[in-house]
Parts: C-alpha cells; sequence; structure tokens
C-alpha cells in the first residue's frame, strides 16, 4: 500500500495507485453518506401519504432535523481530528449514520421518524472533517480541487443509488424496507475502511520546509499536536473563522457555496415528488429517471468544475471562482425551461444538461477552503464551513421549499387554473382564502369519497405548486453566482499570500 524508502518509517512515501484507494474508499464513504441523507427526497411522497405529513414536515425531516445535529457537532468533531485518528472517527461516523438509516425503517410516526433522523446527522458529522483533511495530507496544493471533487462525486453518486434503489423498493416493497435496505450496507463498508485506511502523517504533502534526506526522500514538517485547553481551542476556531468571514474572496465562496446548496437541497427534496404529483409516475420509475439524471449530469459536473479549475487556477487563480460563476449562471435558464415542461421526458432530457455545469462549484470551493488555511486547521476549516453552509442550506432549503409549497397550494386550491410563478408568489402575500389545502387535501391527496371536482382541485394544486416552489428555488443559483463573481476579486493575490 505504502512504499516506504529504506531507513524512513516516520516519512512515507504513498504510491500513487494507494492515494487512488484511499480517495477510493472515502468516495465509497460520502456516496453511502449522501444516499442516507438525501434518501427522504426519494421515498417522501409515499412516507407523506402514509402518515399524512405536509410538505413543511417533508422538508424538516429532510433539511434541519438532520442538519441540526449534523451542523452542530461538526465543529467539535473536526477539532477531535485535529489531533485523534481520523480514519477512526470516520468509521465510529459510518456505523452510527447507517445504523440510523436503517432504524428509520421501523419508524410509527413522525415523531419517531424526525428522532431518528437526529441520530443519523450525529454521525455523519463525523464524515467530511476528517475526509477533506486527510485528502489535503494525501494530495499536493495544485492536486487538491480535483482530489476535493473526486471525493464530491460522492454526492451524485450517493443521490443517483439513493433515487433508484429507494425508488423501486419503495414501489415493490414500502418505503420502510427501503430505509433498512440502504442503511445495512453502510455498517459493512466501515469495516472495510478501517482496514484498508492509514492514518497520514500532517501536512505529509504540503511545500516542504525540512531539507533533503540522504535517502533523497523530503520529510514534511513534523505536526506537534498542542495540550488540549479550551482557550487554544476557542484561539483556533476564531483564527478559523477570521479567514473565512473576513478575506474577500473566501467570504463570496463561502456564501456562493451555501447560497447554491440552499437552492439545490430545497429543490432537489421535492423533485422526485414533483414528478409523481406532475406526471403521476410511480416511485420506481421517478427513482430511476431522477437518479440516472441526477447522476450523470452532476457527476460530470463536479468532477469537470475540479479538474477545470485545477487546470485554469494555474494560469490564474481567480478560475477556482470564475469557473463555478459561470457554471451557476449557465445552469439556472435551462432548470427553469426543464421544469415548464408538460411532457415529463422532454423534462427529463433536458434536465441531462444543466447539472454539467451546476455542480462544478463543489471541487474549487473545497479547494480554496482547504488551501486557505495550514495542515493543523483543515478539519476546522471544513466543520466551520459546514456549519454555517449546512444549517443554513441543508437545514433551511428543503424546509423553505417544502413550506413555499404548503404557501403556494393555498393560494392556487382558492383561486383554481393555471398562474404563473410570479403570479402565485405575490398572490400568497394576499388573504388566505376560504379553502384550507390541508383539511381538504390531507397528505396532499383527495380523501376518500371527494367529489370529482375536489380530487381535480387538489392533484391540479399540489403539482402546480409543486413546479411553482422548484423554480423559485432554482433562482438562488443565479444569486450565488453572483458571490463567485465577488470572489474572483482577489483571489489570486489572497491564493498567493496563502501559499507563504
Amino acid at each position: 500500500m505504502t512504499d516506504v524508502a529504506a531507513g524512513t518509517a516516520e516519512k512515507p512515501i504513498y504510491s500513487n495507485g494507494y492515494k487512488a484507494t484511499v480517495l477510493g474508499m472515502l468516495v465509497a464513504a460520502y456516496t453511502f453518506n449522501f444516499i442516507d441523507r438525501t434518501i427522504i427526497g426519494t421515498i417522501g411522497q409515499a412516507i407523506k401519504v402514509d402518515l399524512n405529513l405536509s410538505d413543511t414536515q417533508l422538508g424538516l425531516l429532510g433539511g434541519l432535523f438532520f442538519a441540526l445535529l449534523y451542523t452542530l457537532l461538526g465543529i467539535p468533531i473536526a477539532r477531535l481530528a485535529e489531533r485523534k485518528n481520523r480514519v477512526t472517527i470516520i468509521t465510529v461516523g459510518l456505523v452510527v449514520w447507517s445504523g440510523f438509516t436503517a432504524l428509520c425503517g421501523m419508524a410509527g410516526n413522525f415523531v419517531q421518524l424526525a428522532a431518528l433522523r437526529f441520530g443519523v446527522g450525529i454521525g455523519e458529522a463525523a464524515c467530511s472533517p476528517p475526509a477533506h483533511s486527510l485528502i489535503s495530507d494525501y494530495y499536493e496544493p495544485k492536486q487538491r480541487a480535483t482530489a476535493l471533487s473526486i471525493y464530491s462525486f460522492g454526492i451524485p453518486l450517493g443521490t443517483m443509488f439513493g433515487a433508484v434503489a429507494g425508488g423501486w423498493l419503495t414501489q415493490e416493497f414500502s418505503w420502510r424496507i427501503a430505509f433498512i435496505v440502504v442503511g445495512v450496507p453502510g455498517l459493512l463498508l466501515a469495516l472495510l475502511f478501517k482496514l484498508l485506511v492509514k492514518e497520514p502523517p500532517r501536512g505529509h504533502s504540503d511545500i516542504p520546509v525540512a531539507p533533503i534526506s540522504e535517502e533523497g526522500v523530503v520529510a514534511p514538517a513534523p505536526y506537534v499536536k498542542p495540550p488540549f485547553s479550551f482557550g487554544d481551542e476557542f484561539r483556533e476556531l476564531w483564527a478559523v473563522i477570521k479567514v473565512l468571514f473576513t478575506k474577500w474572496p473566501v467570504v463570496h465562496m463561502v456564501l456562493g457555496v451555501t447560497i447554491a446548496s440552499f437552492g439545490s437541497y430545497g429543490s432537489g427534496a421535492f423533485v422526485p415528488a414533483y414528478f409523481v404529483r406532475q406526471f403521476g409516475l410511480d416511485y420506481a420509475t421517478v427513482g430511476l429517471v431522477t437518479g440516472l439524471v441526477g447522476g450523470f449530469s452532476a457527476g460530470i459536473g463536479t468532477l469537470a468544475g475540479g479538474f477545470f479549475s485545477d487546470w485554469a487556477g494555474k494560469r490564474n487563480a481567480r478560475w477556482y471562482a470564475l469557473t463555478p460563476a459561470f457554471g451557476l449562471l449557465i445552469a439556472t435558464p435551462i432548470y427553469i425551461a426543464a421544469y415548464l415542461q408538460t411532457d415529463w421526458k422532454m423534462t427529463a432530457l433536458i434536465l441531462l444538461v444543466p447539472g454539467i455545469f451546476h455542480y462544478t462549484y463543489l471541487g474549487p470551493t473545497f479547494g480554496v477552503i482547504q488551501n486557505s488555511v495550514p495542515t493543523y486547521r483543515r478539519a476546522t476549516a471544513t466543520a466551520l464551513l459546514f456549519f454555517f453552509l449546512n444549517l443554513i442550506a441543508l437545514g433551511g432549503g428543503p424546509v423553505f421549499t417544502g413550506w413555499l409549497i404548503d404557501t403556494l397550494t393555498q393560494f392556487n386550491i382558492n383561486h383554481l387554473g393555471h398562474h404563473g410563478v410570479l403570479e402565485s408568489f405575490f398572490g400568497t402575500f394576499g388573504p388566505k382564502g376560504p379553502i384550507d389545502f390541508i383539511t381538504q387535501c390531507p397528505g396532499g391527496r383527495p380523501p376518500e369519497g371527494a367529489t370529482a371536482e375536489l380530487a381535480k382541485a387538489c392533484i391540479d394544486t399540489s403539482a402546480q405548486s409543486s413546479q411553482q416552489g422548484i423554480i423559485i428555488s432554482i433562482c438562488f443559483y443565479a444569486w450565488a453566482a453572483g458571490h463567485y463573481f465577488l470572489a474572483a476579486i482577489g483571489l489570486a493575490k489572497h491564493m498567493k499570500a496563502s501559499a507563504t
């Protein structure tokens, strides 16, 4: 696994093959991370009908209830990862989040399911901060955006496998079986991860400051763990906060990834439900369509963003910001066009395109963050970024879109007929209307014995409002693009200063 020069046992040289194996295991862990995180979106319609939930409640299950402890615990776990074995931390996290995902299949009501989603968030908090730190120790600065984009490939992979498997399992068995089946394999992955992945020296791939040894091996500067004290912990956190939120290029990168993710988590949480509500597709077909379409385009975009920004960044570092800026700006109108189609096949066909541009923001953003702080603050930087990003984006995005859809249904059921997105949106600020959608259409469906008129009103209103809520959430991508353009101002100077 490693090639170690004679007499340099404390200064290992890792082969490209071994580094690829480590990165592959981290991608696998992140894939299961996202399967367990996003499966609520795929099977949410089945849960909503079975437990008589609102879209706001679905948003809470897929967003805030997962994100709250996920973000809060990310920081202390990251500080632990700066001192302790990162491989062990990720392994324990895998066991916890996979176990709680499987237990979600046994929930009997909204409260029980919410409590178990908190548990999933606890486990997943142990994934990305130590993973980003490991990758930065295995890959040198000019390769980090590429390596981190490959790691981030777990997002589309997890979304794809979760959608395809979750949709099929829900259709053939039930949403409860879907939770159990996708949760259990993560327990086996945890064992493989612990056996195959080794803990590298801190700062292993950074610019060397130590002399070349007689064997020709460059030894990285030794990392000395400082003694623990609360004062030092707060000083370390403050040092990273100053980089993330006071450096002009970095703060706009942080705002860009947060706002883009807010729109992505929000709209993505209801896309599978939209295909069911708008086109009447079964869960298996919806999972296949959204999984394959999303996995294909988002996968290409995630990898392309890292490779292209590392390539262009060698000429000018501002491309680490311009790549996602142009990508998000191009993706926005294409997404909107897709959701305005009246045929699901045309919607799916168009959706193959925008993700290629949309997901270019992941690798460059994470690369800039990792290269902006010293080795002993990298897990902390990721945790603080994810605290800000996920509390707002993951915690708020699905809840916002769910609340938005519920609010739009209230307007649309009182004003039957087709309305434009802006007309319905601004109409929600007016009187509520005499008909209460949640009462008349529990779980978004017409009740048993409903008249044909009420049944049509429930179905049409749910479909139209879902479409409008998704389109409004997508517009956040254009807002995020503006911040990435602002981040390009001074980014080259900042990156040069951070490298010294």
